[in-house]
Parts: C-alpha cells; sequence; structure tokens
C-alpha cells in the first residue's frame, strides 16, 4: 500500500476515535477544559502520533496527518450539519438549569455543576435570586445564558468555568 495512503487512513481513524471517545467519556464541551484535560490532550495527541504516520517520520508524513485530519475534520462538521442523527450522537443539546424560579437540581448535579458557580452566572448576569430567573441553559458551548423577568437588565453570556483545585469528573 502507498506509505502516504496509509498515513491518511490512520489519521482519519484516529481522528473517528477521538470524537467517539469524547461522546463516551462525557467531555460536554472544550470550553468546560482544565488542567487535567490539557494534560489529557497532549499525552494522547503524543501516542496517537505513531498510530498515525507509523515508522514514516518525514516531514512530507507529517503533513500528510495533518492534511487528513483537516479534511476528515472538515467533512465530518459537514456531515453533522446536514445529519441531524449524527449531530445528536455526537453534540449534546442545551439544558434547562433554572425555569420560571424552580432549580433543576437532577440536571444541575448530573452536570456536575455546582450552586455556586450557577450563582456565579447568574450574578453576571446581574440576577441577585433564582426566584428572579425566567430561565437559566447550560448551552452546548459550555456557557451559562441566564434570562430574567425583569425586562431592564441586560442579558450576557456566561463562560462556565471549572475551578482549578476542583476536578470535574462528571463532565
Amino acid at each position: 500500500m502507498n506509505p502516504y495512503l496509509d498515513i491518511v487512513i490512520r489519521s482519519i481513524s484516529v481522528y473517528l476515535f477521538m470524537v467517539i471517545a469524547l461522546r463516551l467519556f462525557g467531555k460536554k464541551e472544550l470550553s468546560q477544559i482544565n488542567t487535567a484535560d490539557i494534560i489529557l490532550i497532549l499525552l494522547i495527541s503524543n501516542s496517537v502520533q505513531n498510530a498515525m504516520v507509523g515508522s514514516n517520520s518525514s516531514l512530507l508524513g507529517g503533513i500528510t496527518a495533518a492534511v487528513a485530519l483537516f479534511v476528515i475534520n472538515f467533512i465530518f462538521k459537514k456531515i453533522m450539519l446536514n445529519s441531524k442523527f449524527i449531530k445528536n450522537l455526537v453534540q449534546d443539546k442545551p439544558e434547562i438549569l433554572i425555569h420560571d424560579g424552580k432549580i433543576e437540581f437532577k440536571t444541575l448535579a448530573r452536570l456536575g455543576i455546582t450552586s455556586e458557580e450557577l450563582h456565579e452566572a447568574m450574578r453576571e448576569h446581574g440576577v441577585e435570586f433564582y426566584k428572579d430567573v425566567k430561565l437559566a441553559m447550560f448551552e452546548i458551548d459550555g456557557n451559562i445564558s441566564v434570562i430574567s423577568g425583569n425586562e431592564n437588565l441586560r442579558q450576557t453570556h456566561h463562560k462556565r468555568k471549572i475551578h482549578k483545585t476542583l476536578g470535574n469528573l462528571n463532565n
């Protein structure tokens, strides 16, 4: 087999494995990334490098693997845009955290969102009390959106951050 075709096939296989692995192990979105996640990504990239290029450590071999990854990523995104089934398989849906002042405790627990994080998001949106929240959503990009019942409050977007001392194992 052509060694560069072999690199393309290996690279696509590793890409598809990583998409499936990230979905199965529950990393909801990369905007929630913490130090342990960065270390994991670096170690995984190092561990799968040989799986993609094999014994070919040439510049052309590395570029071939990179081009294959860019192409499969582009194709995969196009497929997700056109296939609701694939999109639902790979990407989670937004989650309701608060509805009409009522907190969805089961959803918070499942997503690993603490009451402190939720309250921080509310404060950043200018809302002090849970009862004043018309709707709070955990978006697919890792943000928490808050809509209050007060028309005078400005609506903003909260980027969820994981505290560096807490390992979020429920991602």
